[in-house]
C-alpha cells in the first residue's frame, strides 16, 4: 500500500501543473502584501472610517495579524480550483493517457488503489495549504510586525490581543484544511466519471459556486437545506477570530464566541469527506474500466 501512495505522490509532483498552484499562490500573497506595505494605511482609514467617528484608534492596526486576516478572506475562494486541478486528474487522467486499465492489473484492490490515490491528493491539498499558511501568516509577520488584531464583523468590531491571536490562526487553517480536504474529496469523487480531467474541474467549480449562492441566500426554502450544504461551513473558520466576553462585557482571554458551531461545521465537513470517498470507492469498484 505505502509503495502505491509513493507512486501516486511521484506521479503528482512530476507534473508541471502542480506547481502552477504554489507559484499561484505565491504570486497572489507577495502582491497583496506589497500593496498592503505601500498604501495599507490607506486600506485601514477606508475600513475604519465609520468607526473613527466614535472612536479613537491608537497603535498599530496595520500588522502582520491583520494583513493574513485579509489575505485568507481573499484567497481561501479561490484555492478551490487549485485544488480541483489536480484532484479531479486522479482518476480521469489515468482514463485520458490509457494507463488506468494497465493499473487494475497490478497485485492491488481497486479500493486500495483508490484509498491511495485519494491520500496523494490529500499530501498535495495539505501541503498547499501549509505552502499558504507560511506566506501569509509568517511573511505577513516579518513584514508588518505584531500588534492586536482588530477586525469588523456585520454588527460589532472584536480587538484580539496580540499575546491570543497566533493559535487562533493555527486553529483557523486547521479548520480551512478540513474545507479543502472536502473540495478535494468532491473533484476526486467527479473525477471517477470522466475520461479527462476538464469535465471534473469544471463540475467541481460549478457545484461549489451554487452552493455557495445556496448557502447566502435568505430565503427559507433555501435556509432549510444550507445546514448540509457543505459550503455553508466552509468559511467558519472565521469563527476564531470571535471571543466571549464576561458579565461586564471584558473579553475573555483565549475563548472562542462560538465553539459549538465551529464544531458542528466540522462534523459536516468530516462527514462530506468519508461520504465523498465511499462513493468514490464504491463507484470505482462498479467501473467498467475500458482505458
Amino acid at each position: 500500500m505505502w509503495a502505491l501512495i509513493q507512486i501516486e505522490l511521484y506521479k503528482i509532483f512530476r507534473r508541471p501543473r502542480t506547481y502552477i498552484a504554489f507559484a499561484a499562490i505565491a504570486a497572489l500573497i507577495l502582491t497583496i502584501q506589497l500593496g498592503l506595505k505601500l498604501d495599507g494605511e490607506e486600506y485601514v482609514d477606508f475600513m475604519l472610517s465609520g468607526l473613527k467617528q466614535s472612536f479613537d484608534f491608537q497603535g498599530k492596526i496595520l500588522n502582520g495579524y491583520l494583513v493574513c486576516y485579509i489575505i485568507l478572506q481573499l484567497l481561501l475562494i479561490h484555492v478551490p480550483l487549485m485544488i480541483a486541478l489536480i484532484a479531479a486528474d486522479m482518476i480521469s487522467g489515468e482514463a485520458n493517457m490509457g494507463t488506468l486499465r494497465l493499473l487494475l492489473t497490478k497485485p492491488f484492490s481497486r479500493t486500495q488503489l483508490v484509498l491511495a490515490k485519494f491520500f496523494a491528493t490529500s499530501v498535495y491539498t495539505l501541503l498547499l495549504l501549509i505552502w499558504m499558511a507560511a506566506l501569509a501568516l509568517f511573511v505577513s509577520i516579518w513584514l508588518f510586525g505584531t500588534n492586536d488584531l482588530f477586525i469588523t464583523k456585520t454588527y460589532y468590531a472584536v480587538q484580539l490581543r496580540a499575546d491570543d491571536v497566533f493559535w487562533r490562526y493555527m486553529a483557523a487553517f486547521g479548520f480551512a484544511a478540513l474545507s479543502m480536504l472536502t473540495v478535494a474529496a468532491l473533484a476526486f469523487f467527479l473525477s471517477n466519471f470522466a475520461n479527462n480531467s476538464i469535465g471534473p474541474i469544471v463540475a467541481t467549480m460549478s457545484i461549489i459556486i451554487f452552493f455557495t449562492v445556496l448557502s447566502t441566500m435568505n430565503i427559507p426554502l433555501y435556509e432549510k437545506i444550507q445546514p448540509y450544504l457543505f459550503t455553508s461551513h466552509m468559511v467558519n473558520w472565521k469563527e476564531f477570530f470571535d471571543e466571549k466576553v464576561d458579565a461586564n462585557n471584558v473579553p475573555i482571554l483565549g475563548s472562542v464566541q462560538d465553539m459549538h458551531q465551529i464544531s458542528v461545521s466540522a462534523l459536516v465537513l468530516v462527514a462530506h469527506i468519508f461520504g465523498f470517498l465511499g462513493l468514490s470507492i464504491w463507484v470505482f469498484n462498479k467501473k467498467d474500466v475500458l482505458s
